[in-house]
C-alpha cells in the first residue's frame, strides 16, 4: 500500500458510519484499492502515474467496467487524502448514504 492509501485505511478500518470496506479487492481483471459491499462503493487513490501516458485512458476503461457492474467509482488525488484525510473520509459517508 501506499502512503496515501495506508492513511485513508486507518481510517476505513474504523467502519465510518458503520460502512465495511475492504482493500485490495479483486472486479474482474481490476483490483479496487478500497470498496464497500453494502454501497457498492469503490474509492480509488490516484497517485502520479494516473496523470502520466495512458493512466487517465486506463482508469476511464477501469471506471467504466465497474460503473457496468452497477458500482459507484470515486477518485480521490493521493496528496488530498495525506493532507485532510478526515474530509475524505467524509465525502466517502456521504457519497455511500446516497
Amino acid at each position: 500500500m501506499s502512503l496515501p492509501e495506508a492513511y485513508l485505511w486507518q481510517a476505513l478500518r474504523r467502519r465510518p458510519d458503520g460502512l465495511k470496506f475492504r482493500r485490495q479487492h479483486p472486479f474482474e481483471r481490476y483490483t479496487a484499492d478500497f470498496y464497500c459491499a453494502s454501497a457498492k462503493l469503490v474509492v480509488e487513490i490516484d497517485g502520479a502515474s494516473h496523470e502520466m501516458g495512458d493512466g487517465p485512458e486506463r482508469d476511464a476503461r477501469r471506471d467504466a467496467t465497474m460503473r457496468e457492474q452497477g458500482l459507484q467509482v470515486l477518485r480521490f488525488n493521493a496528496g488530498d487524502v495525506v493532507k485532510d484525510v478526515e474530509s475524505v473520509v467524509i465525502a466517502i459517508v456521504l457519497a455511500a448514504r446516497r
